[in-house]
């Protein structure tokens, strides 16, 4: 991850200046525009076609180096009208292996590194940024993000509580900002295909939705780690790493992936999926900016003083408007891995790779023929190339900050339920929950000082 080695005092590093009389992102915005007009300025002078001249690519700096950072950037690499030029990490291994990838594509020694984000986003010629930071540090990157004017491409879940959630997405729509959710599935055309049959009508009124999610607290293919108290490694931050999070002891088996079995940086194999699972859901019910009414959660959890201590083994059930009920389950044989909509005349189950439907004619389709297609659902069929197309035309993505927003939500109160054990009423309008103080006092949580929420 690409964090900071000063507490915020808010330190701005001086910019550098650009080669051009105009602003990159002011030519970015012309661009958009001339797309709209008549012209006989060829394209490829405007950096429109294949081979954009490098001064007028998209500037995309890296925030979090790590293995999910490094994936992503290897997406944006090979799209030409791109170019990654700077990135972020505490841990130097980290950061210098990044460098070295990017600088090796290009051919150059272009990408910076940076200890400290902030100094990365005070550059004036970055456009763009990507976030692939642990759940604990999405608020404060993102946020300044915005506040920096950049566009971002942020991983999911949003943020570690609905109100860290509740803040980025105040940040972005108040500076105006373009963003991205790493909630690629939208992008395939087996979840499109899907998402249209259900919101066509064709499985009729749905009734439930199942959603499966993976258990237990692991990553597949993981090598082992300690598991025991010991020094950080030279090259690691440990205290930035931790940064607003509860200072605990350095574990290796607790940093870097394994971050997200413990609740003090991540939340386990719950919200590491709400946002692909339930995003599809939510997709097929038209519920982006919608939400449950009713959760009640229960779960099975390690001890609170493991060091994987988040929930193995868990059933959420929600209520939603026109009385849909959701199921999202993990470590549960009866709700299958993926999305299932069941409606009153037919079902529709999705995964990676998968499609199956109680009519054997949809399996065939490519997409859904077009006099089916009342309700034609957007399409994107490239996640990172979406991204940098709306930052030229300055329209939505296809996973915009409020869908990442609603597509968590049910994770984090189900989560919640769990804790409290019983079940909650959610106020989708003013975002709260109803008459239980000790629940609403988990929809947030402590920063360590220096740092603050917002």
């Amino acid at each position: 991850m690409g964090l900071i080695m000063n507490p915020p005092g808010r330190h701005r590093a001086k910019s550098p200046a650009l080669d051009s009389k105009i602003p990159r992102r002011r030519f970015l915005a012309a661009a958009a525009g001339a797309l709209a007009l008549p012209t006989l300025i060829p394209g490829r002078a405007l950096g429109l076609q294949d081979a954009p001249p490098p001064s007028r690519r998209i500037a995309l700096g890296v925030v979090g180096c790590g293995n999910q950072g490094t994936l992503d950037t290897k997406a944006f690499l090979a799209l030409k009208d791109c170019r990654v030029v700077a990135a972020s990490d505490v841990d130097k291994h980290h950061l210098e292996a990044f460098t070295n990838l990017v600088n090796k594509h290009y051919q150059n020694q272009d990408c910076k590194p940076y200890h400290d984000y902030r100094e990365l986003m005070a550059r004036t010629d970055i456009d763009a940024v990507l976030v692939a930071v642990p759940d604990h540090w999405h608020e404060l990157v993102e946020v300044e993000a915005a506040g920096q004017k950049k566009d971002i491409y942020g991983e999911k879940p949003l943020a570690r509580t609905i109100a860290e959630q509740q803040a980025i997405v105040k940040a972005v729509q108040q500076n105006h900002r373009i963003w991205q959710t790493g909630s690629w599935q939208r992008s395939l055309p087996n979840f499109h295909k899907a998402a249209e049959i259900v919101r066509n009508g064709l499985i009729g009124e749905v009734t439930r939705v199942e959603v499966g999610l993976p258990e237990g607290n692991k990553n597949s293919g993981g090598e082992a780690r300690s598991m025991t108290p010991s020094d950080p490694p030279p090259e690691l931050d440990y205290d930035t790493w931790i940064g607003p999070s509860k200072m605990m002891p350095y574990i290796q088996g607790r940093v870097h992936r394994n971050w997200r079995w413990n609740y003090n940086t991540g939340g386990g194999q719950l919200m590491d999926w709400i946002g692909h699972h339930c995003d599809i859901a939510h997709w097929g019910c038209d519920f982006d900016n919608s939400g449950p009414s009713e959760i009640e959660g229960h779960g099975e959890f390690p001890p609170k003083d493991a060091v994987w201590n988040t929930c193995t083994k868990y059933r959420i059930e929600l209520r939603y408007p026109r009385n849909i009920t959701m199921i999202i389950a993990g470590g549960h044989p009866d709700i299958r891995s993926g999305v299932k909509w069941i409606g009153t005349s037919g079902w529709v189950w999705v995964d990676r790779g998968g499609f199956e439907a109680s009519n054997e004619d949809w399996r065939d389709f490519k997409t859904l023929p077009e006099e089916l297609r009342k309700v034609k659902l957007y399409e994107s069929t490239n996640h990172q190339q979406n991204f940098l197309d709306c930052i030229k035309s300055r329209k939505p993505t296809i996973t915009p900050v409020e869908t990442a927003h609603h597509s968590a939500i049910p994770g984090h109160l189900g989560l919640i339920s769990m804790l409290v054990g019983r079940k909650l009423k959610w106020d989708v309008q003013t975002e709260q929950i109803a008459d239980d103080a000790e629940a609403s006092q988990l929809l947030t949580r402590s920063f360590r000082p220096p740092w603050k929420l917002g």
